[in-house]
């Protein structure tokens, strides 16, 4: 969740270019509402022109329906010779999914890389590895079934997003529902990711409503701090002012919340 001031205008280069039809354009209106409170995290736009992907963090969420995923991607495609255009959108829990999500879409994966420097850091070398697991979904086993955003916006607790996945890796048969927890510090700084692992969703609805045990950690796999990791931490712990960010411990548990709600959203 960035601390931004006076972010730039999404650029959607849409000068000349009607929607294709009058759904496209009321689609399009609904999606980009708010886009004054957007914050453009990631832009891509294709040499040709055909295609535009943008990775957005939007501010207005945390008014919306309690546990609104806060990031939006969109994937603009036009039409040269028509010279319309039509556009694709959903809203992701945590950037790693939308990164995926416009990467698999066709946008480069050097161009979804977060540019925005503002907003807050992996705080460990744990948080980079699962993260690249989201943005990769290697094999596409990853099938994320529900989510949860609870930012509070407030300076004396910090962010929380619980994204409910089902791992259909061999390795994880024994314990296919995986939580992947993401809290951000107070001061909105770094983050830390952890994977829980259960038998079945309801247990993973059971343990975020009591929290009455430690999250069950997925074991690490053989080879974690490869070079790959490493050079993920390398990357990502540095913020734009070249300050290092420290690793930090998982915050503890808060007390019981209702289980983690449906709130995805797509257009088209």
């Amino acid at each position: 969740m960035p601390d931004a001031y006076g972010p730039p205008a999404p650029d959607y280069r849409l000068d000349g270019f009607p929607a294709a039809t009058a759904q496209i354009e009321d689609d399009f209106s609904s999606v980009t509402l708010s886009d004054d409170l957007f914050v453009p995290f990631a832009e891509h736009h294709s040499a040709d022109g055909r295609d535009s992907y943008l990775l957005l963090y939007d501010r207005s969420a945390i008014w919306d329906i309690p546990g609104t995923a806060e990031y939006v991607t969109l994937h603009i495609t036009r039409d040269l010779e028509q010279l319309t255009f039509d556009f694709a959108s959903e809203r992701h829990p945590v950037v790693p999914l939308a990164q995926h999500w416009l990467t698999r879409r066709g946008c480069p994966k050097e161009a979804a890389e977060v540019s925005h420097d503002r907003g807050p850091r992996p705080a460990d070398a744990v948080t980079a590895r699962l993260a690249d697991l989201l943005r990769t979904n290697p094999g596409n086993r990853y099938e994320v079934l529900d989510h949860y955003t609870d930012n509070p916006c407030s300076f004396d607790v910090g962010a929380e997003v619980r994204t409910l996945v089902h791992d259909s890796h061999p390795d994880s048969a024994d314990a296919p529902y995986r939580l992947f927890l993401e809290e951000t510090t107070k001061d909105m700084r770094t983050y830390t990711v952890r994977e829980g692992v259960f038998a079945s969703a309801e247990e993973a609805d059971t343990w975020v409503m009591e929290r009455d045990s430690p999250l069950p950690l997925a074991p690490a796999p053989p080879g974690a701090s490869d070079r790959r990791t490493a050079a993920a931490r390398a990357r990502s712990t540095t913020s734009g002012n070249a300050l290092a960010v420290a690793p930090a411990p998982v915050s503890p548990p808060r007390s019981a919340e209702p289980a983690p709600t449906h709130s995805r959203r797509s257009t088209r």
